[in-house]
């Protein structure tokens, strides 16, 4: 196994280092930089700037030598001193404004985890062993109808229901008194209060895909031979559906365990900016809005850092659960 992991971790370097060249020639393929669409702001707001100033700040960022040099320099300031750059919009070190965010990130990507497995799984089990029941098709509406519904507009019912009829503070982590408050037990219990609403509204839109996944490999697991012969042997149906069948419909659903790292970085955006969420995918649309390179190109190289090493987690667990997954 670890023979394994290494020659896979040593396969994943010059993968990366592609990676990280795509990612700084697709931040680069819109026409102009940061200073163009900066520019080009301050003259729709009726703003002038100086031609000497526009050259000082592009030779200040390094914006007037070729793309292969950014590139060097970008990337030899991360690996050399772990230097991300500096966020041209912001004025801010790359490095502090992700790992502020990264932490409240990964937090909801877990939590998230944890209650679509919680509710995916059980349902899965049940419409599957209870195919074409009452509770299978009941499961089934349910899930067509959160796999239909936009995030979004699952994320403002949700806040209009909670302020509306509950009176409850929505939007963001933690109330406004806690926001710059240092941690302490009622900062943890205030954030308690109000994370779980975004843990419920991203978690609906896959939990349905995650109960159609389940409910189908246990209905391929239920009608193989095996299944027969152990019920054949006098094997009591709650042993052996928890023993054979649902640790093998389990896979496809560990292999997704694979995503859950880039999405880290990436998911929920459109819910994260909705609900006010200090998280790192607004962070990421307003600096591929913005044109800031640094900033934009440093998360999508750690999505593609994550991706990876996500990939390589889901293929060990899969190595271990499933005594079929031989490492050949």
């Amino acid at each position: 196994m670890l023979r394994y992991i290494a020659k896979r971790m040593v396969f994943a370097i010059p993968t990366l280092f592609a990676v990280s060249i795509v990612a700084f020639i697709i931040i680069q393929l819109p026409p102009g930089d940061y200073l163009t669409t900066l520019m080009a702001d301050w003259a729709s707001q009726g703003g002038a700037v100086e031609a000497g100033t526009v050259a000082a700040m592009r030779e200040r960022y390094g914006l007037d030598q070729p793309i292969y040099f950014q590139y060097y320099k970008w990337i030899a300031g991360i690996l050399t001193r772990g230097d991300f750059g500096i966020s041209f919009e912001l004025g801010k070190p790359v490095t502090e404004l992700i790992w502020n965010r990264l932490g409240f990130s990964l937090l909801l990507s877990v939590l998230t985890l944890c209650f679509v497995w919680a509710i995916a799984i059980p349902i899965g089990i049940l419409s599957a062993v209870r195919q074409y029941s009452i509770s299978d098709y009941a499961a089934t509406f349910l899930a067509f109808f959160f796999l239909a519904v936009p995030d979004f507009l699952m994320a403002l019912s949700a806040m209009y229901i909670m302020s509306a009829w509950f009176g409850q503070s929505v939007g963001g982590l933690f109330s406004p008194d806690y926001v710059d408050a240092p941690w302490s037990f009622g900062k943890l219990v205030d954030f308690a209060q109000h994370v779980w609403l975004p843990v419920i509204v991203i978690g609906l839109g896959s939990l349905a895909a995650l109960v159609r996944i389940m409910r189908a490999n246990l209905l391929d697991e239920l009608s193989k031979p095996y299944v027969t012969t152990a019920r054949a042997k006098g094997m009591s149906e709650l042993e052996l559906l928890l023993r054979y069948p649902v640790r093998l419909a389990l896979n496809p659903l560990i292999s997704t365990l694979g995503w859950i790292l880039p999405a880290v970085i990436s998911g929920e955006i459109i819910v994260s900016v909705v609900m006010s969420l200090p998280t790192t995918g607004p962070l990421l649309l307003r600096a591929l809005l913005a044109q800031d390179m640094y900033l934009a190109g440093s998360l999508i190289l750690l999505i593609s850092v994550l991706t990876i090493i996500g990939t390589l987690i889901s293929d060990i667990l899969l190595a271990i659960t499933d005594p079929r997954i031989r490492l050949q």
